[in-house]
C-alpha cells in the first residue's frame, strides 16, 4: 500500500533546481562570459584545458577564447601550461574558482530550500494531493542527502532551513511537522539539551534518529600552524571564520571553549561569519582564514585537514501525534532503508546506525532523565 501511494506522488511530482551564478565585469564595463568560471573550475579538477572543455561542452577552441578574453579584461592570464603536465591555473584563476566555490557554499542552502518550497506550491495547485511534509532543519549533508532521497522516492517536502532554536519554536507553533535538531554526545549533552528546554515537550515529543556526526577543527592542508587544541586558536595573529550566531555548531563550539578554559574573545576572528558548514570550508580553502569548526565532509571535500573535537547525535523532534497518524510513515521507512543508510554512511565522520529509530527523549538521552528536565 505504501509503494502504491509512492508510485502516485512520484508521477505529480516536480523538480525544481536553482542554481547560483555570477558575473564580472571591469571598470571599462567588459564582462566575462559565466561559462569562464565553470572552464576554470573544470580544469583545476581534469588538470587540462582539453579535459576541461569537453567537462563543460565546450570546444576546445571557444575555451581557450574565453581564456583570453579573461587575460584581457584582467591584464594576466588565468592559466598556464606545464610541458609534459597539462594545464595549471594561475593565482588569479584559483581566486575566481575559490570565489565560485564560497557563492555556492553560502548560497546553495538558501536556493535549495527555496526550491523546496517551489515544488510543494506546485504539488499543492497541480496535483491537488496530500500537503508535503514540512520539516525545518539545519543545513548539513545527512538532511541534504534526506531531502534528495524524499524527492527521488516521489514523498513531497517543504523544507526550510532554519537553527535548532528556529525550528523548535517552528515546531511548537504548528508551522512544521518535524524540526532538526542536535546534541552532543558526552560531558556536554545537559548542557546544550537545556538550551533548547523551552522548546521540548520533554514526554509529549518523540525523535526520529537520522545520523551520529563529526565536527571539529577545519585547517589548512597540511596543518602548518600544527594546530590541534582548542587553545591553539588564541594564538597572536590567527585567522578563524565563525558560523553565525544562533546556529547549533556555534552553540557547540562556544560550550567546548567554556569547558576548556578558552576565551572567545582572544580568538581573532574574521570580520565575516557564514551560515554553512560547506561555506567555512570554502572560507579556509580560499587562504582567507587558518580554521574553522565545522562538519568533517566538506573539510575532506576541499582536501583539508580535520581535527575532530565532538560527535553528535542529528536528529528530528516531531510530535508523538504525528507518528500515530500515517504522516510519518514514508520518511520512517525511507530512513530505515539499507539503500539510505549506506548512502549516509558514505558520508565523511557520519554514523547511520540509529538511522531511522524512533524514541522518546528521556529514552534517547540521560540529560532529560534527570531532574530539571
Amino acid at each position: 500500500m505504501l509503494r502504491r501511494s509512492v508510485d502516485v506522488e512520484r508521477e505529480a511530482m516536480y523538480k525544481v533546481r536553482i542554481q547560483p551564478r555570477w558575473e564580472l565585469e571591469n571598470a571599462d564595463g567588459a564582462r566575462l562570459s559565466p561559462h569562464l568560471v565553470d572552464l576554470l573550475v573544470a580544469v583545476r579538477a581534469h588538470g587540462s584545458l582539453a579535459a576541461g572543455a569537453r567537462r563543460v561542452g565546450l570546444s576546445y577552441r571557444y575555451a581557450w577564447g574565453l581564456l583570453e578574453q579573461g587575460r584581457e579584461v584582467f591584464g594576466q592570464p588565468l592559466l598556464r601550461g606545464t610541458r609534459g603536465r597539462g594545464a595549471q591555473l594561475t593565482a588569479l584563476g584559483e581566486r575566481l574558482v575559490w570565489a565560485d566555490s564560497r557563492i555556492r557554499a553560502r548560497l546553495s542552502p538558501t536556493l535549495d530550500s527555496l526550491a523546496t518550497e517551489v515544488e510543494a506550491e506546485l504539488e499543492r495547485v497541480v496535483s491537488h494531493g496530500a500537503a508535503p511534509l514540512r520539516m525545518h532543519a539545519s543545513h548539513g549533508f545527512g538532511v541534504e542527502a534526506l531531502r534528495r532521497a524524499l524527492s527521488e522516492a516521489g514523498l513531497p517536502l517543504d523544507l526550510k532551513y532554519r537553527s535548532p532554536d528556529d525550528a523548535l519554536s517552528a515546531l511548537r507553533s504548528g508551522s512544521c511537522e518535524l524540526a532538526g535538531m542536535h546534541l552532543p554526545i558526552g560531558d556536554l549533552e545537559r548542557e546544550v539539551a537545556a538550551h533548547y528546554a523551552d522548546r521540548l515537550d520533554i514526554e509529549g515529543d518523540r525523535i526520529v534518529h537520522l545520523a551520529m556526526r563529526r565536527q571539529g577543527l577545519v585547517l589548512a592542508p597540511g596543518n602548518p600552524l600544527g594546530l590541534q587544541r582548542l587553545a591553539d586558536l588564541a594564538r597572536p595573529g590567527l585567522r578563524f571564520i565563525h558560523r553565525q550566531p544562533g546556529s547549533g555548531s556555534r552553540l557547540l563550539f562556544e560550550r567546548l571553549l567554556a569547558r576548556d578554559g578558552v576565551d572567545f574573545d582572544a580568538i581573532g576572528a574574521c570580520e565575516v561569519e557564514e551560515l554553512t558548514h560547506a561555506a567555512v570550508a570554502a572560507y579556509v580553502a580560499s587562504g582567507l582564514a587558518d580554521a574553522g569548526f565545522a562538519l568533517e565532509p566538506p573539510a575532506r571535500r576541499y582536501g583539508l585537514e580535520f581535527v575532530p573535537l565532538a560527535t553528535e547525535h542529528y536528529f528530528f523532534v516531531c510530535r508523538a501525534a504525528a507518528l500515530e497518524s500515517d504522516r510519518l510513515d514514508g520518511l520512517v521507512a525511507l530512513l530505515r532503508s539499507p539503500g539510505f543508510r549506506n548512502e549516509l554512511g558514505r558520508l565523511p565522520g557520519y554514523d547511520p546506525g540509529y538511522c531511522g529509530v524512533v524514541q522518546s527523549l528521556p529514552e534517547a538521552f540521560a540529560a532529560f532523565r534527570r531532574p530539571g528536565f
